[in-house]
């Protein structure tokens, strides 16, 4: 898994079993820091303000990590099971961990040494977790198509669930400036658009769709799992990654129009995206499997989002990231991630019709052969008693 996040001017990259920090303006020496473990990072988060981070891998550890006054490693601590979601609370005074049992565990940032404490849980594995700008709802999603909103201080209150995709459920994402706003990408391939509080639905898009009719896309028509939703800063823009396309989806955000998301552009890449994320700039930065060139930056000029020519800036974090991932397998693409996700259905009925069916002809065989056997004996006992019966 690969993930991309911002703090500030900061690009934070955990890839493999590396986490990189390259402040993307500064040139000094000491501007990358890394963490190296022997485990392949599973799931990453950075808070509101970007002054924490934190990360687990496969060995199930959870690290947190603090970027102010220097990077530094605040606890290790242990989940229960392996992590597929985290999410910083507003407040940034607590970590929520949703693993793939479907339970969600918060773990204190203030006590960085306490022990996770259950949270909630789900029947079925959770994908994606995120919580309310106001701090007052937990928001999750899982397998079984469903996304829970349960409010914060209570879990077992549940608020409502926005239901409507027709596979699982793997990103959510609360637009900035649109707080009461929910977006959410599926295995189905759509994008959809919810105020989550009440769980009604305002918008629902297939990415299928938005491709020409003439497009030679080999992808095209066949499972698009939407794998990473994000907004901007200023709420306006959507970006959204598609397992196996070589695109970025690119939607604007209008709360007072009659469609509240309106598809943009989008913006063809050379290689396929792993992980995206807006900077405080509101530039889109694009983190692909390429060896060569794993960054792209895209900004919007003139209601159009172009492509950045490479410069100082961007040479220099794309040498860095090289650099620091040379000796790892980290470009390496995770292909059909989701393809055990899919539920494969049984048409249990229409074998069982046909099994009935064969019964009904066999014992239908059966009587016609029985009855067949009677009719060719009862001549042959007539003609017996005939023979043996004594003359006068």
């Amino acid at each position: 898994m690969s993930f991309v996040g911002f703090y500030g001017e900061w690009f934070l990259s955990a890839c493999g079993s590396k986490v990189v920090a390259i402040h993307t303006k500064e040139h000094s020496d000491g501007d990358a820091s890394e963490d190296t473990g022997s485990d392949k990072v599973l799931s990453f988060a950075v808070s509101a303000s970007g002054k924490l981070m934190a990360l687990t891998d496969d060995n199930k550890r959870l690290v947190l990590f603090q970027s102010e006054p220097l990077w530094h490693c605040i606890s290790i601590r242990w989940v229960t099971r392996r992590c597929t979601s985290m999410v910083f609370s507003q407040a940034e005074d607590e970590l929520l961990v949703a693993d793939k049992s479907g339970d969600v565990y918060s773990f204190s940032v203030l006590e960085p040494q306490r022990e996770g404490e259950l949270k909630m849980g789900h029947l079925s594995m959770l994908l994606a977790v995120t919580i309310s700008i106001d701090d007052q709802y937990i928001i999750t999603a899982d397998r079984d198509e469903k996304i829970r909103v349960s409010h914060h201080r209570s879990p077992y209150n549940i608020q409502s669930y926005c239901l409507g995709h027709q596979q699982f459920v793997s990103a959510l994402q609360i637009p900035s400036g649109h707080p009461q706003w929910l977006l959410s990408g599926s295995g189905d391939g759509t994008l959809k658009l919810w105020e989550f509080e009440s769980g009604r639905r305002l918008q629902s898009l297939d990415l299928r769709q938005l491709e020409d009719t003439l497009s030679t896309d080999p992808v095209k028509g066949l499972n698009r799992a939407v794998f990473c939703v994000r907004s901007s800063p200023t709420g306006r823009d959507v970006a959204v990654l598609c397992e196996g396309v070589m695109k970025v989806y690119m939607f604007t955000l209008d709360q007072n129009g009659i469609e509240k998301l309106v598809p943009h552009s989008k913006l063809q890449l050379s290689h396929h995206p792993m992980d995206t994320d807006f900077d405080i700039e509101g530039r889109l930065w694009v983190l692909s499997d390429s060896t060569v060139a794993p960054l792209q930056v895209f900004s919007l000029a003139q209601n159009s989002w172009e492509s950045e020519t490479v410069n100082d800036n961007l040479s220099r974090v794309t040498d860095i990231l090289k650099t620091e991932w040379s000796t790892t397998d980290s470009f390496q693409r995770i292909t059909n991630r989701f393809e055990y996700l899919y539920k494969v259905g049984f048409d249990n009925v229409n074998n069982y019709l046909q099994k009935k069916q064969q019964r009904i002809i066999e014992h239908q065989l059966k009587r016609t052969m029985s009855q067949k056997a009677k009719c060719n004996k009862r001549p042959k006992e007539e003609s017996d008693e005939v023979l043996i019966k004594p003359s006068v």
